[in-house]
């Protein structure tokens, strides 16, 4: 069946947005302890004004407007008037090096520079005198005509209430409505340019497979500056009518959840791993009896996910632990949370699984900010967890010949054709900016997009994600290993904050295990364990802890693809130390290069016992 979209540029979602929800809330902030709440009426004659304001600025059709800044209600109004003057948006995160700011602002030509804080307005003012093309820096603190002296330095005030006006014009559907830069876990980051077709015909197939409508709201707290969040979230529920909520920050996410009470939510694993690991700690302390009981519903639940009917017994122990447990749980986030968005990196089964017998239907999808980004999801009455779903509508997914190899049956996965995915339709980006080289390798001459990204796709078309090329690396013995999803599995634990996997062309893995001291210190104070920091986790008692915990989460792995030894450190990987993107992508690079004479260690240790290793990694 051929798919029509609903909408052709991101202008058709705006105007149809502001027409048919105008006197429903769209955004909520939080303020001196209380969320007030803006409409889609309130928010157009915003959009207008700072049109007018931008356009004062000599901004319009072809030029480029960027920003930096987290999310919030100026970021969505300098978005959609910067499309309304055929311009292009070009995000970034408040968390990125300013270098970083400096390079992307300079290789998209930026005009004018949006930053969230006069702080970042006076890092990014030099830039003023260095890069030719930008004329204006726009600071959405301050007040009205703040400058410093400098009169290409102003305020997002003062553009909205300066009076000036600029009808918004219609773009074209390939005409380009932004660049979104890659995290770039190495090297500088690559502009990847999305026309208004990519982004707009994104949301208009999640209009045909997911059951969004206007009373659905969200807690937003994935960057609109990232694709995920930008296009399922931000330009998505906007054209439904919706409203979001925008977190006061992640580590108040789980309060934010209660005041708001959203319906649905958009997020990445780690998050969900964070939910996960904290309702199996507070069942962990509640009675045997009540332990037994959820492990029961668990197990009755995974039943009905398979299509069996359940018995009279087993259904009133499922309403029993509802009331008692699960229902107190979704209490914890607002008491309304019908179903959750996973995308960004593959999602635990076991993390997936626990949160759909909450009562909270998780939905997987696939995609990058090369796809706009989605390229398969899984969908109501279409849904297998453990895949990321079938194409979208409009999306075709193919495994790439020259990559293609024939897998046999193992890990509970079926006999194969495993390879390189690659992905064609209208959500395939226009090409890397001013990237000649990288665009010649990473489209095939019929312009399907490869993704670096390793899958199957099984007989009913559900698309399954196996590792990613690029991550991959061999042993000496000569097999080959993806890290990824053994570390996703290590970090279930709830002794475990983050954890990197490496053995590039060493004889065995090892890993850098963060600790996640609040449970380590607990576990310590109930066993007899002393110590305090960095002494206690070089315990023997911490380690056998530790140990115990990685062979646990490891059991469905190969014996050459688990940890054979580990090294325990406190400071976390962030993107204030360089070892996370913005994206909260694993830079292995910084990481070893931060911690490699700790992994060395391990190896020089390992020589001492060389056929107990040996043994170990048959």
């Amino acid at each position: 069946m051929a798919f029509t979209p609903r909408f052709e540029t991101l202008t058709d979602i705006y105007d149809h947005a502001i027409k048919s929800f105008g006197h429903r809330e769209l955004f909520g902030a939080k303020r001196g302890g209380t969320w007030s709440w803006i409409t889609y009426a309130e928010f157009a004659k915003k959009v207008e004004a700072f049109r007018g304001g931008l356009a004062s600025l000599g901004v319009g059709k072809g030029d480029v407007v960027a920003i930096v800044s987290n999310n919030r209600v100026e970021w969505a109004v300098a978005a959609y008037a910067v499309y309304g003057l055929g311009a292009a948006f070009v995000p970034m995160y408040e968390a990125q090096n300013p270098k970083e700011w400096e390079f992307i602002a300079k290789d998209c030509d930026a005009k004018v520079l949006i930053a969230a804080t006069t702080e970042i307005a006076e890092k990014t003012k030099p830039l003023l005198d260095s890069i030719a093309s930008l004329k204006a820096i726009v600071s959405l603190a301050g007040s009205n005509g703040a400058n410093g002296g400098d009169a290409r330095v102003t305020t997002f005030d003062a553009l909205c209430n300066s009076g000036k006006t600029a009808p918004a014009i219609k773009p074209k559907p390939g005409d380009t409505a932004g660049l979104i830069y890659t995290s770039g876990t190495t090297g500088n980051p690559k502009g990847v340019i999305l026309t208004h077709a990519n982004l707009a015909n994104n949301v208009s197939a999640v209009h045909e497979i997911f059951p969004m409508e206007q009373a659905d709201r969200s807690l937003s707290f994935l960057p609109w500056a990232h694709s995920f969040g930008q296009t399922c979230e931000l330009h998505a529920l906007f054209s439904m009518g919706a409203s979001m909520g925008i977190a006061e920050s992640v580590e108040k996410i789980v309060d934010n959840l209660a005041e708001v009470q959203p319906t649905l939510l958009f997020s990445v694993p780690r998050i969900f791993n964070k939910i996960y690991a904290g309702v199996q700690k507070q069942i962990a302390s509640k009675p045997k009896a009540i332990q037994d009981m959820v492990k029961l519903a668990l197990k009755y639940t995974a039943k009905e996910r398979a299509g069996e009917r359940l018995k009279v017994h087993e259904l009133a122990v499922l309403q029993l632990t509802d009331k008692l447990v699960f229902s107190k749980v979704r209490a914890k986030f607002g008491g309304r949370l019908k179903y959750a968005f996973s995308g960004g990196a593959a999602i635990s089964r076991e993390v997936a699984e626990f949160i759909d017998s909450l009562g909270i239907v998780v939905y997987e999808g696939y995609g990058l900010t090369e796809t706009s980004p989605i390229a398969t999801a899984n969908c109501p009455g279409e849904r297998r967890i453990g895949s990321v779903g079938r194409a979208i509508p409009g999306v075709r997914i193919e495994i790439d010949p020259a990559s293609a190899e024939k897998r046999p049956a193992e890990n509970g996965r079926p006999a194969r054709v495993e390879g390189e995915i690659v992905i064609y339709g209208h959500n395939v980006m226009k090409g890397y900016h001013r990237r000649d080289e990288e665009n010649a390798a990473v489209f095939t001459k019929d312009g399907g997009f490869k993704t670096g990204d390793m899958g199957y796709v099984d007989p009913y078309g559900y698309l399954y994600i196996t590792g990613r090329i690029k991550e991959q690396y061999k042993l000496e013995n000569g097999k080959y290993v993806v890290p990824t999803p053994l570390e996703e599995a290590i970090k279930l634990s709830p002794f475990v904050l983050n954890v990197m996997v490496y053995g590039d062309n060493k004889p065995f893995n090892v890993a850098l295990v963060v600790a996640n001291m609040d449970a380590v210190k607990d576990w310590a104070q109930k066993n007899g364990v002393g110590g305090s920091g960095d002494a206690l986790l070089k315990s023997d008692a911490v380690k056998a802890l530790f140990k115990k915990e990685l062979e646990s989460n490891s059991k469905a792995f190969k014996g050459f693809e688990s940890v054979q030894d580990f090294a325990l450190i406190s400071d976390d990987f962030t993107t204030a130390n360089n070892m996370l993107t913005p994206s909260l992508k694993l830079k292995r690079r910084e990481v070893v290069k931060a911690h490699g004479k700790t992994i060395e260690e391990l190896y020089a240790k390992a020589k001492s016992a060389p056929k107990k290793q040996a043994s170990a990694t048959a």
